[in-house]
């Protein structure tokens, strides 16, 4: 059991929810206000994602990051700043002509991957440890060893501590494989991403499972996407792991009712404490996951 939980709100996602719910954050201000709110309801980090503020669509556009994070920071708001890397690697497969990527994809090399972090320096950002199929479909997320070993390389010169997002087996075993050639500083910091088709299951055994295959000294939380998400922070903390949650992995406060990503994150809390357990703050989260403190 961990009784001090790191709490991650992940706030907008880059998936096709705009329209599935009423307020989904699209714009950079929408994001960071949704940030703000998480992390005064008890987040100590904050995991975010940039879209196109016309169409609700996830972008890469550094623009859009420097005012999400701009906003945060001037906000007086203490929160570990979270931003993904793992836009980019999308190729769509067109069914007629294989070798035709489809619409949707969009593909870039490591360190176009890394373009917001090299100027933004949040103090953590994500890498995708493995190329997986990403939903029912015809879209295929790519993450290669070689380009995953560059990003991991680059994020380290520049002082940002890697999250490791592992969606199955595979891919855990390549993170314990980068951390192995010294590419990760201590402590790794592990995500167990659970429910996403079709990667690891959402439920306790396969939790429980990855759990078992990580490094002694490794950092780790764990999350469940859609009605998997409450019950998966019950488990991660009677695992000895730490939580995430917020609008990236799931719509819903309780069935029927939207939530916000406070309210997610003030649920999750509610469950950390009847288990006797509090969330760390964010100056905790930095001494645990021995942080860089950034600009």
């Amino acid at each position: 059991m961990n009784y001090e939980v790191i709490v991650t709100c992940a706030i907008t996602g880059a998936g096709d929810t705009v329209g599935r719910h009423p307020a989904i954050p699209v714009t950079p201000q929408q994001i960071a206000d949704s940030a703000i709110e998480a992390a005064k309801a008890g987040a100590s980090v904050v995991h975010c994602h940039v879209r196109d503020p016309k169409t609700g669509k996830g972008t890469r556009d550094v623009t859009l990051y420097r005012e999400v994070v701009e906003r945060i920071r001037k906000s007086g708001v203490d929160v570990v700043l979270n931003l993904t890397c793992g836009m980019g690697g999308d190729l769509t497969v067109d069914d007629a002509d294989p070798m035709r990527p489809g619409p949707g994809t969009d593909l870039v090399d490591a360190m176009a991957r890394l373009e917001h972090v090299v100027e933004l320096r949040p103090e953590i950002c994500t890498l995708d440890c493995g190329t997986m199929n990403f939903g029912d479909g015809n879209t295929i997320v790519i993450q290669t060893p070689n380009m995953l070993r560059a990003m991991a390389k680059r994020v380290r010169e520049l002082g940002v501590k890697p999250e490791l997002e592992v969606f199955d087996t595979g891919q855990l075993w390549f993170g314990k494989q980068m951390y192995q050639e010294g590419l990760l500083d201590d402590p790794p910091l592990f995500q167990l991403c659970l429910g996403i088709p079709w990667g690891a299951p959402a439920d306790s055994q396969t939790m429980a499972h990855m759990v078992q295959q990580l490094p002694p000294n490794a950092v780790w939380a764990g999350f469940g996407i859609s009605r998997a998400q409450m019950p998966m922070v019950a488990q991660a903390a009677l695992l000895g792991g730490n939580v995430r949650v917020g609008l990236e992995d799931n719509l819903y406060l309780e069935k029927g009712v939207f939530a916000t990503n406070a309210q997610l994150v003030e649920k999750a809390i509610r469950i950390l404490r009847e288990l006797g357990a509090r969330p760390c703050s964010p100056e905790e989260t930095r001494q645990r996951l021995r942080l860089k403190k950034q600009r």
